[in-house]
Order: C-alpha cells, then structure tokens, then sequence
C-alpha cells in the first residue's frame, strides 16, 4: 500500500486500502472456526476422581492478588479494545485495586463476564509463504487489560488445582518454558542415539489448532478435570458471545463474533488448549511430548513391528482428531529417521504419506 501522511497522494487511498485487508484477514480468520455439531457430544473420560470438597467450583479474589497482579504489569502492553491502558492501572493502583476485587467477585458469583472483556482487537502475525495469502498470518488478540488480570487469576487457580490433583498427563509440558521442554526432549533422543538405537521423531501439526475448539467439547473435557459450578459457568460465559476486529495500521474491520477455539493472547487460552488435548495420549504406546499445540512422537524402531506400532500410534492420534472435531495439517506432519540402520519406514495420516525431514524443529510457545 501507499505510505503517506495526511494532505499527501495515495493518504486517502491506504486508509482504505488498510480497511479493506483488515475485513478480508477478519473473514478469513473467521472461515476457519468449528461449526460444533452439539447433539452427540463424546463423553470424556473422568481425569479427575476427587470428592465433591475438591473440585474447583468456585474463584475468590482478595484485595491482595490484584495489588500484586497489578504491581506485575509491564506498561508496554497494548491495551484492548476498552482503551485502559496499564500504566493507568498502575498510576491510579489505590483507587482501582479496591474496585476490580468488587467486580471481578461479582463477575464469579454471577458468572457473568463483562462484554468489554469478550472482545479482541487482532493483529494478523506474519509467519512465512506469500504475503498476500491470509492463511500465512496468526491472529494475535489484544484483549482488555482488566480482563486480562482477571484470567490470570482463573489461570492460577486452575494451574494450583491440576497440579494438586496430578491431572495433567505425562506428555504435558505445557506449564513449562518452550526451551526447557525443548532441552528435555532432545536429551531423550540423543540418549536413545548416542546408545546406537534406531529413532524414529514425528512432529505432528495441528491446523489452526487454537481457532478451532469446539466450545462444549472443552467445557466437558474441563467438567471431567474437575471444574464445575460457579467456575465452569464463568469459564462458558467468557467463551460465549465473543467478538473480534482486526487492525490494520490503525484502521479496523467490521465486529465478527467468535464461535470456536480459545483466543491467541489471552491469559487462559493456553492453559485451556492444554486441558482439552490432555487425553491425546491415552492409549499410545510410543512416547508422547505436548507443548502448547506442537506434539512429538519418539519411538525407537529396530525392527519393522516396532515401526508398525509407531503407525498404529499415529492412527489413533487422527482417531482422536475426527472425535472431538480438530485436524492435523497433514501437509506439515514430518518424519526424522535418526541413528544407524533406521528402516526409514514410511508413515502416513488421514490417507497421505508423512514426508522426510533433516531438519530438528524446535517448541515456540503459541497461545
């Protein structure tokens, strides 16, 4: 587009310009949503099989974590949609603390989230390709900074509970930093290496893979961890009626509401992704490590069996995928045949063959 200030040629032209490509990456973000069909939902597994006491059914604020919450804000975050900006959370610390405890508990009680917490201004993210195609940007939800402390609070009380009750499953890294759980993994494979053996490494991609949640699934997959009541309710509302614009040099699209996936951005998002796929490893035999969206399955492969259960592994992953209503990018699923005589087995997915690759990817957080 024409860069420009105003009373210059082309000005006019990349305001509009600026709102047309905002509209068109908003529909475009929109397009990929679930479309949940409702009326046969799978019943998940129990994760949680604690008594009634134990749940996590109901989110208090003291005057105290918001003072700390707040003390804790960088000033340099963007502020949402509302406009408050942190540095005026900050600078009026005394007269807001006392207020947000009121309303964040009237918020749980009812569990009733305010609207101006439901929406999103997004920025489209380039990652790689053509600029021109908008499958090649990740939207990045700037969200209400109130809210935001708001989910923090959520996010700490769920993170106690799940960590309390060992509901996360082995494969899980999702609480730790993405170059530690890189460190952890690839320890493990050279391990297996350095000894002699034969690995196999498939790194699995979902696509669009926060976009696409389907709402009730989760709320039953966060039901069977042992969230109900108040809590559950809050967290349904929070997904509920949600609207996004998206922004373009400081013009924006139309409001589209948000009718799947957990918000790229948010403070909860990831902590939700993470429940949701918490069970993708049930039943596979080969090993399994998560990291936000990016899974990895490890398998050493002496002979052509051992090959055959990494298959049957990789079966079930696209069996978990048609359930509860998410895909693998099939196109991006890639095989690492390491170690001396690897039987360099071929793979495949939904149908397709997995291609080859030299080239170790690493863990970068998303959400």
């Amino acid at each position: 587009t024409t860069r420009g200030a105003p009373g210059r040629p082309g000005y006019k032209r990349r305001l509009n310009d600026d709102k047309v490509i905002a509209e068109k990456r908003n529909e475009f973000f929109a397009s990929v949503f679930t479309a949940e069909d409702v009326r046969e939902i799978p019943k998940p597994e129990p994760a949680f099989v604690g008594d009634k006491s134990e749940e996590l059914s109901r989110i208090e604020v003291s005057l105290q974590e918001v003072l700390e919450l707040i003390d804790k804000l960088h000033s340099n975050t963007s502020p949402g949609p509302d406009g408050i900006d942190p540095r005026v959370l900050k600078e009026l610390q005394c007269e807001i603390a006392a207020l947000l405890p009121t309303v964040s508990n009237l918020s749980f009680k009812s569990a009733s989230v305010p609207n101006d917490w439901k929406r999103a201004n997004v920025t489209p993210i380039f990652e790689k390709g053509s600029r021109g195609d908008p499958g090649n940007y990740r939207p990045v939800s700037l969200t209400s900074v109130p809210g935001k402390l708001v989910q923090t609070i959520v996010k700490n009380k769920i993170v106690r509970h799940t960590e309390e009750h060992n509901l996360l499953g082995k494969s899980q890294h999702g609480f730790c930093k993405g170059k530690l759980c890189l460190l952890e993994f690839c320890e493990g494979v050279n391990k297996h290496v350095d000894k002699g053996d034969p690995v196999d490494v498939v790194y699995l991609d979902f696509q669009k893979a926060f976009d696409k949640v389907p709402h009730q699934r989760l709320l039953r997959k966060l039901n069977s961890h042992g969230r109900r009541g108040k809590t559950l309710s809050w967290i349904e509302n929070w997904l509920k009626d949600r609207e996004q614009r998206v922004g373009i040099n400081g013009k924006f699209s139309e409001w589209r509401g948000v009718t799947s996936g957990v918000p790229r951005g948010s403070v909860l998002g990831p902590i939700l992704f993470n429940l949701f796929i918490n069970d993708l490893e049930k039943g596979v035999n080969s090993e399994v490590a998560n990291f936000a969206d990016d899974t990895k399955l490890l398998k050493i492969v002496k002979t052509k069996a051992d090959c055959e259960e990494l298959q049957k592994d990789l079966t079930k992953l696209s069996d978990w995928a048609t359930k509860w209503p998410m895909k693998f990018n099939v196109d991006k699923c890639k095989v690492m045949h390491l170690g001396k005589n690897n039987p360099s087995y071929t793979y495949n997915m939904m149908g397709a063959n997995l291609a080859t690759t030299n080239q170790e990817r690493s863990w970068s957080h998303h959400g």
